[in-house]
């Protein structure tokens, strides 16, 4: 047994029954000793980190926490916990003769900068820490360029990516090592793009993410980042031939690690295109949800044909039918089919040559005699990824193609709600039936906005942001067409428990304008079914230093167990409740000492110089025992 796992078991609770021999007519039948039960973990609780005060605390990623597990005997043990680096992006590691965060050409040539230097990402994300036959395989995301790498001047997008690195785990102190790393090429699927949030599927995969924000916009309209976009892919990616695709972005890539480390990498185009931070399959490995980053975003739901097989399947948008607007708000939702396809079959749409103009007829809004934005007869004012107006209609025969390459914009044409703010993480907790999904900020197009073509959602403006409770339920049909809906995963109510909503606050003398004891902007989140609690972590520009918490569903308690380097954002967030007898809390950073701007220049002035933006690490807090 691991060591760490004997801590656990008090002799106590292993000692033998004396078994009773009973004998008839001078028998010597004797009765078997009854095996021992041995006891299981029965609560996991985590003590405070403190607010980071002192400068040097603000500069480093550190936990003070210590988690008090309770066994099902009684007996308590508990385990201080510790943050542990395996790498930086700027970091060559193991085998890899590139930095750990280098972007690469379709052939896997490193790019440079303009100044002959690699391009190097300071961004980890999503992280999956798989074991594959009894080899552990990390992926990790690398979700898009922040510096150049002289760290003084901002540049466009460029192609981003994942690595695949070898862990080593230590089998007496489950300390995790880097045994090797190479970058996963991704030429077989175009490339890809911003690389998000991901998750880790019921069959041992790794669902990706493309949070593609440039590759969204009308190309027909006035306001347009797709031509950077574009150009950033033909010429950084192709190498300037052939030119970029946008249609061939904004997926959910699907990774498959063997035991050697070799991978089979693939684009789901059945579960619809936005700028996704994740996707989320639930328990019965046929439901998966997705979360649209942005403004004017939306909520969709994928159901596939087959368990464990993401390639085919329904697409469907919620609709918010609001009930309060007190506490981040209360909705019944409802479901609005989209459309059933198959990868094959939208990729071959795109392969054909879709485009928007094909899909879409599209003119200008007007104004009416009351000075009301509208739209001419036939055609449908829309919001669906930005503030501003769209008067479409879908062109005769192009549903399905506007149902999965422009998944926001169809929604919204059918009724769906497009007024999501910032949605980011998805969580599930498989025993109550509950979906969690993080709103980092409720602005814009959640609050009453004046001319919305719809206005769904009606909520109070709170910048902190809230985590949402999404109970699920079965027997749920569509509302247009009154569909029995084939899962018993459907979203049904949405609302915020208490001590997950944020709070506002006037700027304090560090520069925090979201109140430090609660979660602010939350991001990434992961619910742990072992330890009853959702981990939280935040990307925040109201806290100076960001955190992770952990929330106790059951007790309703908030800890921060996690302080990050002030400005940096909480990523990579995936919790292994038993990898060979440890657990662990994977945790990056990135983007470190991007300050809020409420910092006092003179502290602003004293983080700044000691912090280095490209030590953006990968790691995970250690110091637990398995979670069985």
């Amino acid at each position: 047994m691991n060591p760490r796992l004997l801590a656990l078991f008090p002799l106590t609770a292993v000692a033998l029954a004396v078994g009773i021999a009973l004998t008839g007519c001078g028998g010597d039948d004797v009765v078997a000793e009854p095996t021992p039960v041995a006891p299981t973990v029965k609560t996991v609780e985590f003590t405070e980190t403190p607010v980071s005060t002192a400068t040097a605390d603000m500069i480093k990623t550190y936990t003070k926490s210590v988690a008090k597990v309770t066994m099902t005997d009684g007996s308590v043990k508990e385990y201080p916990l510790a943050y542990n680096t395996l790498f930086s992006l700027k970091d060559k590691v193991a085998n890899n003769p590139h930095p750990a965060g280098q972007a690469y050409d379709h052939k896997m040539n490193p790019l440079m900068d303009p100044f002959g230097k690699p391009v190097v990402m300071e961004t980890p994300d999503a992280n999956s820490l798989l074991n594959v036959d009894g080899n552990l395989w990390l992926v990790t995301h690398l979700e898009y360029d922040w510096l150049l790498s002289d760290k003084s001047e901002a540049t466009g997008r460029v192609p981003t990516g994942m690595l695949l690195s070898g862990i080593s785990q230590d089998k007496t102190s489950g300390k995790l090592t880097v045994a090797s790393q190479k970058p996963l090429d991704f030429s077989s699927v175009n490339g890809t793009w911003i690389n998000c949030f991901g998750s880790q599927t019921n069959w041992n995969t790794h669902l990706g993410s493309e949070e593609d924000y440039d590759l969204q916009q009308n190309p027909l309209s006035e306001s347009t980042s797709t031509t950077d976009g574009i150009k950033a892919m033909t010429e950084l990616y192709f190498n300037g031939f052939p030119t970029a695709n946008p249609y061939h972005y904004g997926w959910i890539p699907e990774v498959t690690v063997a035991k050697d480390g070799s991978s089979k990498i693939v684009k789901h185009y059945a579960m619809g295109r936005g700028t996704w931070e994740m996707a989320k399959v639930m328990p019965d490995s046929r439901t998966a949800y997705l979360g649209d980053d942005g403004t004017h975003g939306l909520m969709t739901m994928f159901v596939a044909d087959k368990e464990k097989d993401l390639s085919a399947g329904t697409l469907y948008a919620a609709k918010w039918n609001q009930t309060s607007d007190a506490n981040g708000g209360v909705a019944n939702l409802t479901w609005v089919k989209l459309g059933k396809s198959t990868n094959a079959e939208i990729k071959a749409i795109i392969d054909g040559g879709a485009s928007f103009d094909k899909i879409f007829s599209y003119v200008a809004s007007t104004k009416d005699a009351a000075g009301n934005p509208t739209c001419e007869a036939g055609y449908t004012r829309v919001r669906s990824g930005s503030t501003s107006d769209e008067c479409l209609k879908v062109n005769a025969g192009m549903e399905k193609a506007a149902a999965f390459l422009e998944t926001r914009r169809y929604a919204a044409l059918l009724g769906a709600t497009t007024e999501f703010t910032k949605m980011e993480g998805i969580a599930v907790n498989a025993k109550d039936k509950k979906v969690y999904m993080a709103i980092s900020a409720i602005r814009d197009s959640m609050t009453s906005m004046a001319g919305e073509p719809a206005d769904h959602i009606k909520l109070k403006k709170l910048s902190a942001g809230a985590t949402y409770t999404i109970d699920l339920a079965s027997g749920q049909k569509t509302i247009n067409g009154g569909e029995s809906i084939a899962s018993d995963y459907v979203g049904a109510k949405m609302y915020v428990e208490t001590d997950l909503l944020g709070k506002d606050i006037t700027a304090d003398a560090v520069g925090n304008t979201a109140d430090v004891t609660k979660v602010a902007n939350t991001d990434n989140v992961f619910f742990s079914e072992k330890m009853r609690t959702l981990f939280i972590g935040e990307d925040s520009g109201m806290h100076v230093n960001n955190y992770v918490w952990a929330y106790n569903v059951d007790t309703k308690k908030l800890v921060r167990i996690l302080s990050s380097t002030a400005g940096a954002e909480n990523t990579g967030l995936q919790v292994v409740d038993d990898m060979n007898g440890f657990a662990y809390i994977m945790s990056n950073n990135q983007h470190l000492g991007d300050l809020p701007s409420k910092v006092p220049a003179n502290l602003k002035t004293e983080l700044g110089t000691k912090i280095n933006v490209f030590d953006a690490p990968v790691g995970y807090i250690g110091g637990l025992p398995a979670i069985k």
